[in-house]
């Protein structure tokens, strides 16, 4: 999919630089009629190689997601009352130990969701996994103990999240506004994995007790 997006914004490119060429050509003929309709082509060709361009730097983040994708394996031990540490393997071969304070591990994630047109154009729902935490079975004790969240999405270059709200024109190509959470008890050890699907994550144990 990425290849796809930087070879049509390539293209487009090509053909708006092609079309700026025609545009000086006919400028220096005088033929005026010609250089509108050169200078709208090209225009149009460079807008649209920009749209695919930004497309294709805001996926850089994200994962294909096709029915059900393994997002990750977590194994967490309890470390004292309320207290944990979980070790999280992705799929691009990152490892990562955090100290949480909970009673149980939560992970969240944006969803992007495009519209069903474009998924004629090879466009389909992907993923990227936002943030770690510890989480407390009791409200009162979300509001008055320690709490611990962690990052696990990496700095994209382009947020296509900020662009959607800052860009209305962009509601017409993809729902980018979808979270989705789960969590898992950790009074014991546990082995745990990270799936999500198109309806959004959810955790497959394992092992437990081990």
């Amino acid at each position: 999919m990425i290849d796809w997006l930087m070879a049509t914004s390539i293209g487009f490119g090509l053909l708006g630089l092609l079309f700026m060429l025609a545009g000086v050509a006919s400028a220096r003929r005088r033929r005026f009629i010609r250089l509108s309709l050169h200078t709208t082509l090209a225009l149009a060709c460079l807008a649209s190689g920009a749209l695919f361009l930004t497309l294709q730097l805001s996926l850089q983040s994200y994962r294909a997601l096709t029915r059900e994708d393994l997002a990750a394996t977590i194994h967490a031990e309890p470390v004292g009352p309320s207290q944990f540490r979980v070790t999280i393997h992705l799929p691009d071969g990152r490892t990562d130990s955090y100290w949480m304070a909970g009673d149980e591990v939560y992970v969240d994630a944006h969803i992007l969701k495009w519209k069903p047109w474009a998924n004629l154009f090879g466009l389909h729902t992907a993923y990227e996994l936002d943030r770690i935490a510890g989480r407390y079975h009791l409200i009162e004790d979300e509001r008055r103990r320690p709490r611990t969240v962690y990052q696990l999405a990496t700095d994209p270059l382009l947020d296509l999240f900020a662009l959607r709200r800052r860009y209305a024109w962009l509601e017409s190509v993809v729902d980018a506004e979808y979270g989705s959470a789960a969590f898992f008890p950790t009074r014991d050890r546990v082995a745990i994995e990270l799936r999500v699907s198109t309806t959004g994550l959810l955790f497959r144990p394992l092992m437990k007790a081990f």
